[in-house]
């Protein structure tokens, strides 16, 4: 597979996957993802300040929170950068650093479901309503990620990370179509909450551990966290303003 089939591929797999990059406003919290841990942004395993875009392998340069298995931890990496692959635009998920985000929150409040009732009955919900499972987030991903690794022997006779794009783009539209079982959470739900986990990884500010260098905000032209736009607001022309973090001297 070309380079240029595998990245056209990767995006069609994001397009068809119910919900673009691009639908989203840059930088937004869209699903309460990030609670009160933040961390500071090192180098991604694989690469180095000079090749922040690199999508390799992820994981060893920087430490891990809540994945004590490197296999686990590279499983996620690559089905998080297939939903957000790397383009001509920018880094994807990886070089962006939305692996060790995900890694981050599922440490925390968010990954132990600290701040929400978790009290039984346990009654199977519509695919509208909320959060539904007896399941913690973190034990969701867990069980996710060893299912993506079973399906890839079953299917392929080989380890998840070993597949080519479209055989990996395969599992995951079989979570995403309900087809795969799991104990406690629906495969349709799982997916939700990776795919929500990855984007918000991508745009959530610096300082929660993903949107590296903030190329996120860079690729859709977002400022970020300004302190005053009293220099750009009279002017008629278009404004390109460095982005800045929360994380950052104003």
């Amino acid at each position: 597979m070309s380079k240029k089939e595998k990245n056209f591929s990767r995006r069609d797999f994001l397009k068809t996957s119910g919900i673009a990059a691009g639908a989203l406003v840059g930088g937004g919290i869209i699903g309460g993802l990030i609670a009160s841990n933040t961390g500071t942004q090192n180098a991604l395993p694989g690469t180095s300040p000079a090749t922040d875009g690199e999508a390799g392998s992820a994981g060893g340069a920087r430490g891990l929170m809540f994945f004590k298995n490197d296999a686990e931890f590279q499983i996620l990496a690559q089905a998080t950068e297939r939903i957000f692959p790397e383009d001509d635009l920018g880094p994807g998920a990886i070089g962006l650093g939305v692996p060790y985000y995900i890694d981050q929150q599922l440490a925390g409040a968010y990954g132990e479901n600290s701040k929400e009732y978790m009290q039984g009955p346990f009654l199977e919900g519509e695919s509208t309503q909320g959060y539904q499972s007896r399941l913690r987030r973190n034990e969701m991903f867990r069980q996710g990620l060893q299912i993506m690794q079973q399906e890839a022997q079953k299917r392929f006779n080989a380890n998840f990370v070993d597949l080519e794009g479209g055989q990996m783009d395969e599992i995951l539209t079989a979570f995403q179509e309900d087809e795969i079982q799991m104990k406690g959470v629906s495969a349709l739900f799982f997916f939700r909450i990776l795919r929500s986990a990855t984007l918000e990884g991508a745009y959530s500010d610096p300082i929660y551990g993903g949107n590296r260098n903030m190329e996120g905000w860079r690729m859709k032209g977002f400022p970020g966290h300004q302190s005053a736009y009293i220099n750009q607001i009279e002017s008629e022309e278009f404004q390109e303003i460095e982005p800045q973090s929360l994380g950052m001297k104003h």
